[in-house]
């Protein structure tokens, strides 16, 4: 009778330890899972800001090439307007009443103006000076037809 009944309590022992083990087998393979799970979650979002983060690279380096472009053809711009505005002036000597301008107080160069002045310069054979010569060439729009 002890022996039958150690014989039972060994075997539900050994059913208990397999039962056990089977569960500890099945929790380690359920977070196993959801292990993998988060990481899988984890790694979209950081292959996402990755992701973003090459595209945001690239922007800058495109608004950074853009933006030199911009600066260079700016400082062209205002040579050839500092260029312009220098051929534009008049020798302090020549001006009425010290005037800078070329043209008289209070008046506006009109189309009969410039046809007189297109008169003058067929007649006198004149051209822009040096400075307006250089500044006109270098812009890649046609020159105006007074010139």
């Amino acid at each position: 009778m002890l022996s039958r009944l150690l014989k039972e309590h060994q075997a539900k022992q050994n059913e208990r330890k397999e039962l056990q083990e089977k569960r500890r087998r099945e929790a380690i393979t359920a977070a196993t899972c959801l292990t993998e799970a988060l990481v899988d979650h984890l790694n979209v979002g950081v292959a996402q800001a990755y992701m973003n983060q090459r595209k945001l690279d690239h922007e800058v380096k495109t608004l950074q090439v853009q933006a030199a472009q911009f600066a260079k053809q700016t400082g062209q711009w205002i040579g050839m307007v500092e260029n312009f505005n220098q051929a534009l002036k008049v020798p302090s000597g020549k001006a009425e009443g010290g005037s800078s301008s070329p043209l008289p107080r209070g008046r506006q160069w009109a189309p009969t103006q410039d046809f007189r002045f297109r008169q003058r310069r067929n007649e006198t054979g004149s051209r822009p000076g040096p400075a307006l010569a250089l500044c006109l060439s270098s812009c890649s729009r046609p020159l105006p037809a007074w010139c």
